[in-house]
């Protein structure tokens, strides 16, 4: 397919890396002569400096032949502009990055009149995916699929599932499954032989009310969170304590420049809003930190976030969620299972991604979930089956498939299937895959 990504930012160098490694002639349109160029010895693809907004730059970058174009720059107006004289110029279709509330609520009418086929709002994304994290406070990462299916990452420590066999589990749990093993820097797909370890990360999808069985029976259930400790107030802020009202949650909030703690108290009168420097150790004791169930640190900084994520950990929270934009300071801190990180930048890339691999397949199944884990190491893929694959009504054990896949999950008429060599696959089935092999845009790449 033929892609142009305006913009070179973290969401725009990350997609170029993505997408160039498959079958795709990307190109991206940047301001920055010097960011282009650093963009173009990185990956494989062609750029053009200018304005992603202006009709003639969009023209010499070939856009009217253009399947997918996508604007990511850091200013909404760029991007709905650009996105909009592409689909003019002949996108197929077009994305936007759009993070103001003001826009972002407006999606059928950025659809309808501007052509816009999809919007992303990456605050929207990271605020949805703290609270999936707040819900289930012994779980590293949340990701959510069709039909109430979950899929859960849990750190294991000196408990009953060390020492376990793949198989053993399955015995324990038959209507939960382990679709892959992270064991130090390495993620495996796992057989009935596979043995859990003391430091694993296990990722297991299952509906949500057998997944609190499994916490429970597991000692990893913890108290149902009651407040919260959110440290800064960007625009995840906003959306965060908006959803979080709605689960009954107290709130309290920290925000170092006294107009946006205006602004948050004057938007939520309910909530408590504190002028004060979060990353204040002695200003973080005299509110009492100890006392809340979780600490959400929301900066603009990074290294701000992870010290004082640090400092709730050494006062016991029972949950500690860090924003971290740059991924490799994650692997400086020492591993803990009450916390968790949220990359705003990865998960929009990975929506973004989705929806390409969406269009770029083949008509017999599409794709309607991503889930990355580790750099792009293991995906789980949701798949809905079409009439037109190859795969249905034969045995599981029948099909070729290829090592280092695992068919997870199928959901048939709002029920979730745990499948077995003797299960089949149907018309209309939503199937979930894990997988160590990259870029599968079919469920039949899945066969050798």
């Amino acid at each position: 397919m033929n892609i142009i990504i305006v913009g070179g930012g973290k969401v725009g160098r990350a997609l170029c890396k993505d997408l160039s490694l498959t079958d795709n002639n990307v190109t991206m349109i940047e301001l920055r002569e010097t960011v282009l160029e650093r963009t173009i010895s990185r990956a494989d693809i062609d750029g053009f400096v200018g304005n992603g907004a202006d009709i003639d730059i969009q023209k010499e970058a070939g856009v009217e032949h253009c399947d997918i174009f996508i604007a990511v720059t850091p200013e909404d107006e760029t991007n709905i502009i650009a996105a909009s004289i592409a689909k003019n110029l002949g996108a197929t279709h077009t994305i936007a990055r759009v993070r103001k509330p003001a826009y972002a609520t407006h999606n059928e009418f950025m659809h309808e009149s501007m052509g816009i086929t999809l919007m992303i709002n990456p605050e929207y994304e990271a605020a949805s995916q703290i609270v999936d994290i707040l819900r289930y406070p012994g779980a590293l990462s949340v990701e959510n699929f069709s039909d109430g299916v979950h899929l859960i990452e849990v750190m294991i420590e000196d408990d009953e599932l060390s020492g376990l066999m793949i198989s053993q589990f399955r015995q324990k749990f038959p209507n939960l499954i382990i679709c892959a093993v992270k064991r130090g820097e390495e993620v495996i797909i796992p057989t009935g032989d596979t043995m859990i370890k003391r430091g694993d990360h296990l990722f297991v999808t299952g509906e949500q009310d057998l997944l609190a069985n499994f916490y429970h029976v597991t000692g990893k259930k913890k108290k149902r969170l009651k407040n919260t400790l959110i440290i800064g107030g960007s625009r995840i802020s906003h959306y965060l304590i908006d959803m979080l009202k709605d689960i009954s949650m107290g709130i309290k909030v920290i925000e170092i420049n006294a107009d946006k703690a205006g602004e948050l108290s004057e938007d939520f009168p309910e909530v408590v809003v504190i002028n004060g420097d979060g990353s204040d150790q002695e200003f973080l004791q005299e509110e009492r930190i100890e006392l809340f169930d979780a600490i959400v640190s929301l900066t603009g900084v990074d290294e701000e976030n992870l010290l004082i994520s640090l400092f709730a950990r050494r006062n016991n929270l029972s949950k500690v969620i860090t924003k971290v934009n740059r991924t490799d300071l994650i692997n400086l801190i020492e591993e803990d299972p009450s916390h968790a990180f949220v990359t705003p930048h990865q998960l929009i890339s990975n929506h973004i991604s989705k929806f390409v691999r969406s269009v770029g397949s083949r008509a017999h199944s599409d794709i309607e979930g991503l889930y990355r884990v580790d750099n792009n190491q293991f995906e789980i893929i949701e798949f809905h089956i079409t009439e037109e694959s190859e795969l249905t009504n034969q045995p599981i054990h029948s099909l070729p498939t290829k090592l280092d896949v695992l068919i997870a999950n199928i959901i048939r008429n709002g029920h979730v299937i745990f499948p077995t060599g003797a299960d089949d696959m149907q018309v209309d089935d939503h199937v979930i895959i894990a997988t160590t092999r990259k870029y599968l845009t079919s469920l039949e790449d899945i066969l050798e």
